[in-house]
C-alpha cells in the first residue's frame, strides 16, 4: 500500500511540475521601438524556458510613470537613460540588474513611394521635402525619447527654429512612424530599427552621430518583480542567442561594461 501511494504521489509531482513551470511569467514594459525584436526574442525564450513573456509597448515616459503608479511590470526597457534613472531614483528598479544593453541610430524617413531618396540636413532640404503644408512626425519632444533625440539633433544642426512649428508630435515612435507610412506626413524622425519594421517607409537621411546624445536602451528588473522570470529573460536577452533578434532590426549590442550614468 505504501509503495502504491508513493508511486501515485510521485506521478502527481511529475504532472504538476510542468504546470508550475508554465505558470511563471515575465511582464515586460518596453519602449515601442523594441516591439519586433522583443516579440521574437520572447517567443524563443518561452520555447526554451517555459516562462511566458507578455509585453506592453509605449513611450518610455508613459511606461515609467505607469510603473511609478504601481503597474505590475517585472522588467523595464527604456529607449533612453533618463527614464530609467527616473525610476532608479525612486527605488523602483533593482540596481544590480541594470544594464545598458542596446544602441540605435535616428533617421529621417519618408513614405516608400515618395519622389525623394535623400533629404539634405539643411533648411532648404527639409523645406523642399516637406512642401508648403507638410508636417514632420516624431515623438513629443519634451518626454518621448525619440522626440528628445530629434530636438537635440535639430538644435545642434541649426534647424530647430525652422522645423519646430512644423512638427507633428506623437505619443510614441511607432505612432510617428505610422503617420509617415500612411502618407499623412511626408517626413518623420524615428529609430533605424523602426524604419526596418515598416515596408511602407524608406530612410532618406541618417543623423550624424555627434548631433545628439547616444541612443542607449537600459534594461532592469523592477523592484516589485514577481518570481524569477524577468531576471531569467534579461539574462537571455544579454546572451549571444538573443543577439540576432536585435541585429535583424537594426539595433547594436553594447559591450557588457557599457557605462551607467
Amino acid at each position: 500500500m505504501r509503495a502504491s501511494l508513493r508511486a501515485v504521489l510521485l506521478a502527481g509531482l511529475v504532472v504538476l511540475a510542468p504546470a508550475a513551470r508554465a505558470a511563471e511569467t515575465a511582464t515586460v514594459f518596453a519602449a515601442a521601438s523594441l516591439k519586433n525584436a522583443l516579440d521574437n526574442a520572447g517567443k524563443a525564450f518561452t520555447a526554451r524556458s517555459g516562462v511566458a513573456v507578455t509585453a506592453s509597448y509605449a513611450a518610455s515616459s508613459a511606461l515609467a510613470r505607469q510603473i511609478e503608479s504601481g503597474a505590475p511590470a517585472d522588467l523595464f526597457a527604456s529607449a533612453d537613460l533618463e527614464w530609467m534613472e527616473y525610476l532608479a531614483k525612486k527605488n523602483l528598479i533593482r540596481p544590480e540588474t541594470r544594464v545598458n544593453l542596446l544602441g540605435n541610430r535616428i533617421v529621417v524617413v519618408a513614405p516608400r513611394d515618395a519622389g525623394t531618396d535623400e533629404v539634405p540636413f539643411t533648411a532648404e532640404g527639409f523645406a523642399a521635402a516637406l512642401g508648403p503644408d507638410g508636417r514632420l512626425a516624431t515623438g513629443e519632444v519634451h518626454s518621448v525619447p525619440i522626440g528628445k533625440y530629434a530636438k537635440a539633433a535639430f538644435e545642434k544642426l541649426g534647424l530647430w527654429k525652422g522645423l519646430q512649428p512644423r512638427l507633428a508630435q506623437a505619443d510614441n515612435v511607432r505612432a510617428a512612424l505610422l503617420l509617415v507610412s500612411r502618407g499623412e506626413a511626408p517626413l518623420g524622425v524615428v529609430y533605424e530599427s523602426d524604419a526596418r519594421s515598416d515596408p511602407g517607409v524608406k530612410v532618406v537621411g541618417v543623423f550624424p552621430a555627434d548631433s545628439h546624445p547616444p541612443v542607449v536602451y537600459p534594461f532592469a528588473v523592477t523592484a516589485e518583480a514577481r518570481g524569477n522570470g524577468a531576471a531569467a529573460f534579461l539574462d537571455f536577452l544579454k546572451s549571444a542567442e538573443a543577439r540576432p533578434y536585435f541585429e535583424a532590426q537594426g539595433f547594436t549590442l553594447l559591450p557588457p561594461n557599457a557605462a551607467q550614468p
